[in-house]
């Protein structure tokens, strides 16, 4: 028999395009099962069940909801907080129980990412523990693309999408001067080099990027100059793509040739600067005339050029999370599986939370070049049809129209 009783979803990481999407997802299906009755959304994701801050979702009006199909970023808040092991630290892990036995909670949602995944098993594996009535879904989102255990991430198709649309544009840009340039664009990507490889679809249409760098590879700064020169002298103006998280064979970002970063929650390194040491670089060994573009958080919430392909698959996986746990699955992640290419098609199925937590996919290397600096036509079948398709987005005053949540909180119960 289904568990009777309430649902609190949350959402962590870094924000998509398509991250509220999973979240309306959730939202739509639980209204449809009646063994749920409350539907809460916590603030600013395990944070938020920590301090006993849940929005009433059943509050919110429909309208507004149906928005957040295509709005981006997180709406509920997002955090970057790290639960200890439990068998180290129980603290965080009573508070949380509290919360959910106060409240009836007996299906929890967690939107988000490797570490969140973690975060979803610790708690599967305490409620064992502790013999609490509990159904826990991870559901997938990064736009990095390195869950491992599932075809590919929400989130991803929308900034591929976003990158090499830009790219497009930045070469266009570049080539209207008969002057020469060479154009260094920085794409998110610690260790998994997804992002940077969408940047090839680009290609297609305007031959650029000319040379793309990794993080699986180790980069050369004397190779990297050897292949700037060698393009530098028949056409004079290059564009360059590298992820943030290029390092040299040593393990040592390019980025921290020029400063330290500070270091994350998780223990993360925080990146970015690869393409200014590389401009500056540049400069001195070959070209006079160089830019440095950083999309930074650009590529995360770009919900104007969303791909319908990423939407209906987060909105995909936000429904059947709960159709899942209202089974009685627990402990598990809600995985994309390719059932076609030609046409393009997917379906869901799950796979246990430990085996995705903290692990990460990267782009093999068989389908990086020879010489380290492109991809292969592999990466570019593989991405092509996470980007396709395009979305209607409300527009009103010029703008596109955002979900407005009214976020009402519930009245809190622990003491």
């Amino acid at each position: 028999m289904p568990k009777e009783g309430n649902c609190v979803i949350a959402q962590s990481g870094g924000p998509t395009a398509v991250i509220n999407a999973s979240l309306l997802g959730v939202i739509e299906e639980a209204m449809k099962q009646h063994p749920i009755r409350a539907i809460y959304g916590a603030k600013n994701g395990i944070i938020g069940l920590i301090d006993e801050e849940l929005y009433d979702l059943r509050m919110e009006d429909p309208e507004e909801l149906k928005l957040l199909k295509t709005t981006p970023s997180s709406a509920l808040g997002s955090c970057r907080y790290q639960l200890k092991p439990f068998e180290h630290d129980e603290k965080d892990y009573v508070k949380i129980f509290n919360v959910f036995e106060a409240h009836n909670i007996r299906y929890f949602f967690y939107i988000g990412g490797n570490d969140s995944m973690d975060t979803a098993d610790k708690l599967t594996r305490y409620a064992k523990k502790i013999g609490y009535d509990i159904c826990i879904i991870g559901i997938p989102k990064t736009i990095d693309n390195d869950l491992v255990m599932t075809d590919h991430c929400p989130g991803f198709g929308s900034a591929a999408k976003y990158i090499a649309t830009s790219v497009m544009e930045i070469a266009r840009d570049a080539v209207v001067y008969p002057t020469n340039i060479v154009t260094i664009i920085e794409v998110m990507g610690r260790n998994a080099g997804w992002l940077a490889a969408a940047s090839a679809l680009a290609a297609k249409d305007i031959g650029a990027p000319d040379l793309i760098y990794l993080p699986e590879v180790p980069f050369s700064v004397d190779k990297f100059l050897d292949d700037v020169r060698n393009i530098h002298k028949k056409t004079g103006k290059i564009t360059i793509v590298v992820s943030e998280g290029i390092k040299d064979k040593d393990g040592k970002y390019i980025a921290d040739m020029s400063h330290k970063f500070g270091i994350d929650a998780f223990g993360h390194v925080q990146l970015g600067g690869a393409a200014f040491v590389l401009e500056n670089i540049i400069r001195e060994e070959v070209e006079k005339r160089v830019k440095a573009i950083q999309f930074n958080v650009l590529q995360r919430s770009a919900a104007h050029i969303m791909s319908k392909t990423d939407v209906e698959e987060a909105y995909m996986v936000g429904r059947m999370a709960v159709k899942y746990a209202v089974e009685g699955a627990s402990g598990y992640m809600v995985a994309i599986k390719r059932d076609s290419d030609s046409p393009y098609s997917s379906s869901t199925e799950l796979v246990e939370l430990y085996k995705v937590a903290n692990a990460e996919k990267l782009v093999p290397l068989a389908w990086i070049s020879h010489d380290g600096n492109y991809v292969k036509e592999e990466v570019l079948n593989y991405i092509q049809p996470l980007i396709e398709g395009e979305v209607e987005i409300k527009f009103e005053k010029g703008l596109p129209r955002y979900a407005k949540l009214r976020k009402i909180m519930v009245p809190k119960k622990v003491v």
